[in-house]
């Protein structure tokens, strides 16, 4: 059989799929194999390498270095990672006294086939290879067999594990992923996604906005319906509870429940209005399904989860098995986010509850007690709404110390798709919770029809006691 022939075949069997690149291949190398003797044994070294020799085969550079000697070179050059796609790519920011290489060798040893000291086999098809280290950024490519299709835990294994602990890093922070499409393809990312959630509540023309019960904890279960109740009178879409806020003896979830949707029902029945309220089912991996599926038959029209306290699987079996959208909490966020030297990025988390199957996150505000870098905000919000191997979108939300002179800020930077959420900026309002819920509608709207807040408020009450009252 043709040697290259052979190859496009191995090929084929090892990534299926990929005949039109196996084709782009043969044909290449029976174009040069006939200019010369000397030409003809530098195709058969190209075709005829082991298939796991990435670097190799892959890279533009190296095939187009062989094959422009030749002046045959436009066929093959068109090979890259992009197109094979069989690698997962993390990408790295590094503090070192090493050179970045050499750090960046560390990092792809100890994350596949190496450890501290040479042993046999470690250069197996498996290692990972150092796309490039330059400055402090590395990026650093694992074969996709390294991976096992849907299980998050173990990814994160590779991607985010031993490596922050290497003592000859002083810092690292992985920045960002970009995964293959056969991971890609083991998640459904979210059942239900933005335009699932604006047709709930027939809203397609403006952000969504919510609030969280205050006080947070030691509400009983009809405290929290007339604080939640108030809220929807006062114009608010979404209703949470805090993430510390489970099922604790002072409000039991399934009593809370059946108190907060008979108030918002009657609410619904008096005004028109619907709205959600994100019950936080938050538990163990034994109980978290059994209890939101529970919630689910008593009435709950979403589910909530802390997401890096319960995990992302747990997330992924929530938005599979649940027939209502489920509300992202990042609680603890801030052990892996705040040092943009170390730790992991909020780009990375939203990249995997979107694949896991979130309707809303919290990603931070632009203006706000929880307000984070412009550049990270912006990362993760177009993380959670741009075209992505055809998930649905997912709204971003922006919370942590907003009010209605905040809401400006936060709009600009998310636009209409996302969600404005306050707690005391709603219930610390002087005239109570549904004059503060109107006030930050009233915010919302000054945005929309651009006028300035201050203006807005001349003929909006409840506006302008909060603009007074908080500032402007």
């Amino acid at each position: 059989m043709n040697p290259a022939i052979l190859s496009a075949f191995l090929w084929h069997m090892r990534y299926p799929g990929s005949w039109q690149l196996s084709i782009t291949l043969v044909s290449s190398m029976q174009t040069i194999a006939g200019v010369s003797e000397h030409a003809a044994v530098t195709s058969s070294y190209i075709y005829m390498m082991p298939i796991y020799d990435r670097k190799r085969l892959i890279e533009p550079q190296c095939c187009s270095e062989i094959l422009s000697s030749q002046g045959r070179g436009a066929n093959l050059a068109l090979i890259d990672t992009r197109s094979v796609n069989m690698e997962l790519v993390a990408k790295y920011h590094v503090e070192t006294d090493l050179s970045i290489k050499k750090a960046a060798e560390a990092i792809a040893a100890e994350q596949s086939t190496g450890t501290w000291t040479e042993v046999r086999g470690q250069d197996n098809p498996l290692a990972a290879r150092v796309i490039s280290a330059e400055s402090s950024d590395v990026e650093i490519g694992f074969p996709e067999e390294l991976f096992e299709p849907g299980n998050i835990p173990q990814y994160l294994s590779v991607v985010a594990g031993n490596l922050f602990g290497l003592g000859a890093l002083k810092k690292v922070r992985l920045e960002d992923v970009i995964f293959p499409d056969k991971l890609l393809r083991a998640h459904n990312g979210p059942r239900y996604g933005i335009e699932d959630a604006r047709k709930f509540l027939g809203v397609f023309d403006r952000p969504l906005i919510g609030t969280i019960v205050k006080p947070k904890v030691g509400l009983d279960p009809a405290g929290t319906a007339e604080v939640a109740a108030a809220a929807v009178r006062g114009g608010l879409d979404l209703v949470k509870d805090d993430e510390t806020l489970t099922d604790q003896s002072f409000c039991p979830l399934i009593s809370r429940l059946e108190a907060v949707m008979a108030a918002l029902d009657k609410v619904e029945r008096e005004t028109g209005k619907k709205a959600f309220y994100a019950l936080n089912v938050t538990a163990g991996a034994d109980i978290i399904l059994e209890r939101a599926e529970q919630a689910v038959d008593h009435g709950a029209n979403m589910v909530m989860i802390d997401v890096l306290t319960a995990g992302f699987s747990a997330l992924e079996q929530l938005s599979k098995s649940l027939k209502v959208p489920v509300h992202v909490h990042r609680t603890m966020h801030g052990a892996f986010t705040r040092d943009k030297g170390h730790g992991i990025s909020m780009l990375f988390i939203s990249k995997l509850v979107r694949m896991c199957g979130g309707t809303n996150l919290h990603t931070g505000s632009y203006m706000g007690k929880m307000a984070g870098e412009t550049q990270e905000n912006d990362l993760s919000r177009d993380a959670l709404r741009k075209d992505w191997h055809g998930y649905k979108k997912v709204f971003p939300v922006a919370s942590g110390g907003i009010y209605p002179s905040k809401v400006y800020g936060n709009l600009d930077g998310y636009g209409i798709d996302c969600i404005v959420q306050a707690g005391g900026g709603v219930h610390g309002h002087p005239d109570g919770t549904t004059a503060g819920a109107r006030a930050l509608v009233q915010a919302t709207e000054a945005w929309l029809k651009h006028i300035p807040l201050q203006e807005y408020a001349k003929d909006h009450k409840e506006l302008d006691t909060a603009l007074k009252y908080w500032g402007y």
